[in-house]
C-alpha cells in the first residue's frame, strides 16, 4: 500500500506525456511525439522521486538534460523545406519534464491543468496566429496599457487609507480601474473580431459591455440620418442597456459580495424585465445586420486616471453625504453621479456597504436610483441627436424600467 501513492504518480505523468505527445505525433513535429514526451514527463517524476533520498539537485540534473535533449535536436533536426521544426517543442519538452516533477509533492489537478493549457496552445497554432494577425497595432497597445495598468501601477500603490472620512485607498481605487478597464477591453477586443457588421443581438452586446451611453449616441445619431433603423436602434440601445445592469451586477458581486446579498432579488427583477423587453424587440429585427461604429480604446492611461479621479470624488462624496446628510443625500448623489457614469457610483456604494459604512438595504436602492438617473439622462441624448420615432420607443422602455426601478425601491425593504 506505501507504494500506491508512487503509482498514482507514475500513472498521471505517463498520461498527461502522452496527451502532449499524441497532439505533437498528430502534427508530425520532428523533435518529439507519442513516446518521447511521456518518457520526459515520466523522467520527471522518476527524478522526483529520486531527490526524496539524494536531495533535489537530481531534479536539476535530469532538467539541464532534458534542455540538452531539446537543443541537440533543434540542432539535428533544421527546418527544411516545408517542415518548420520551430521552438514550440523545445520549449514544451522541459515543460512537461517539470510537470511530471511537479506530480510528486504537488497537487496534481494543477499538473493536469498545466498538461492541458500545454496541449492546446499546442494544437491552436494556427488559430492563434491568426488572432494575432488580425490584432493591429491599436490593438496591440491596447492590451499592453491594461498590463501597465493592472500590472504594473495596481501592486505599487500604497494599500492605506488618506484623507478624511478614512475611504481613500489608492490601491482600492485603482482595483476598481482594472476592474472596469478590464470588462471594457473584452468587449473592446470581441467588437475587432464580430462587432463590426454584427447582429442586432450582439451588436447590443458589444455596446452594453464597452458603453451603453456611447451606443445610444451612435444609434441616436445614425437613425436621424436613417430612419428606416428605428426599430433596430431601439433593441440594439435596449440590449445594451441590459448588459449594463449586468455589468452593475458584476460589479457588485466583485466589490460588495456577500453584504449586497440583499439587493439580488430587486436587481434581479429588473434585469428579468430589461431582458423581457429586449426580446419583444428582438423578434421585430432579429434579421437585420447592424453595424457598429468604431470604438475607442478603453485602456488609455488618460481614460482611466479620469475614471480613478470620478471613483475617488464619488467614494468621498457618498461617505461625506452619509454622514451629514444620512439617506437623502445619497439618493441625490447617486442621480446626479448615474447621469454620466454608472460604474463609480455603483462600485463605491458597494465598497462603502462592504465596509460596513453603509447598509445593503441603503446600498442597493441607491445603486438602482443611480440607474433610474442612467436612463433619463441616455433617454435625453437620444431626444437631442436622434429621429423623434427612435426616441418615443426608446422612452417607453425606459419609462417601463423607471417604473420598475421605482417599484422596487419603494416596496422591497
Amino acid at each position: 500500500m506505501a507504494t500506491l501513492p508512487i503509482f498514482e504518480d507514475l500513472g498521471i505523468s505517463l498520461l498527461l506525456g502522452l496527451l502532449v505527445g499524441l497532439q505533437r505525433q498528430h502534427v508530425l513535429a520532428p523533435l518529439g511525439g507519442i513516446r518521447t514526451f511521456p518518457l520526459m514527463t515520466v523522467f520527471g517524476t522518476v527524478c522526483a522521486l529520486l531527490a526524496g533520498t539524494f536531495g533535489g539537485w537530481i531534479v536539476g540534473v535530469g532538467l539541464a538534460g532534458v534542455v540538452a535533449t531539446a537543443v541537440v535536436g533543434k540542432m539535428t533536426n533544421p527546418d527544411r523545406g516545408d517542415v518548420h521544426t520551430g521552438l514550440t517543442t523545445a520549449v514544451a519538452m522541459p515543460l512537461m519534464y517539470a510537470v511530471g516533477a511537479y506530480l510528486v509533492n504537488g497537487d496534481w489537478s494543477v499538473a493536469v491543468a498545466v498538461a492541458g493549457t500545454v496541449a492546446i496552445l499546442l494544437e491552436m497554432k494556427l488559430e492563434l496566429h491568426g488572432i494575432v494577425a488580425r490584432l493591429g497595432d491599436a490593438d496591440i497597445k491596447a492590451i499592453m496599457q491594461f498590463v501597465l495598468i493592472s500590472f504594473i501601477i495596481l501592486p505599487v500603490l500604497p494599500n492605506q487609507t488618506f484623507g478624511w472620512y478614512d475611504v481613500l485607498n489608492p490601491r482600492e481605487i485603482w482595483w476598481m480601474v482594472v476592474l472596469v478597464v478590464g470588462m471594457s477591453l473584452g468587449g473592446y477586443i470581441v467588437w475587432k473580431f464580430f462587432g463590426q457588421h454584427a447582429g442586432t443581438v450582439l451588436g447590443g452586446i458589444l455596446g452594453g459591455t464597452i458603453s451603453s451611453t456611447a451606443t445610444a449616441v451612435s444609434f441616436a445619431r445614425r437613425s436621424r440620418l436613417e430612419p428606416s433603423s428605428v426599430r433596430a436602434a431601439s433593441t440594439v440601445i435596449m440590449i445594451s442597456t441590459t448588459v449594463s445592469f449586468i455589468r452593475v451586477a458584476v460589479e457588485v458581486a466583485v466589490v460588495g459580495q456577500e453584504a449586497m446579498l440583499k439587493g439580488v432579488l430587486p436587481v434581479s427583477i429588473l434585469i428579468s424585465v430589461g431582458l423581457l423587453l429586449c426580446l419583444v424587440g428582438w423578434f421585430g429585427t432579429r434579421k437585420e445586420t447592424e453595424v457598429i461604429s468604431q470604438q475607442t480604446n478603453p485602456t488609455e492611461l488618460k481614460s482611466a486616471l479620469v475614471f480613478g479621479s470620478l471613483y475617488a470624488i464619488v467614494l468621498f462624496v457618498v461617505a461625506a453625504t452619509k454622514i451629514h446628510f444620512e439617506r437623502t443625500g445619497l439618493f441625490v448623489v447617486a442621480a446626479i453621479s448615474g447621469l454620466t457614469d454608472m460604474d463609480a457610483i455603483t462600485l463605491s456604494t458597494s465598497r462603502m456597504v462592504s465596509a460596513g459604512r453603509l447598509t445593503a438595504e441603503t446600498g442597493w436602492k441607491v445603486i438602482i436610483s443611480a440607474v433610474m438617473a442612467n436612463l433619463v439622462f441616455k433617454a435625453g441624448l437620444v431626444a437631442m441627436l436622434g429621429h423623434r420615432k427612435l426616441f418615443v420607443r426608446v422612452a417607453v422602455l425606459f419609462g417601463i424600467l423607471i417604473i420598475v426601478g421605482g417599484v422596487l425601491i419603494a416596496v422591497f425593504p
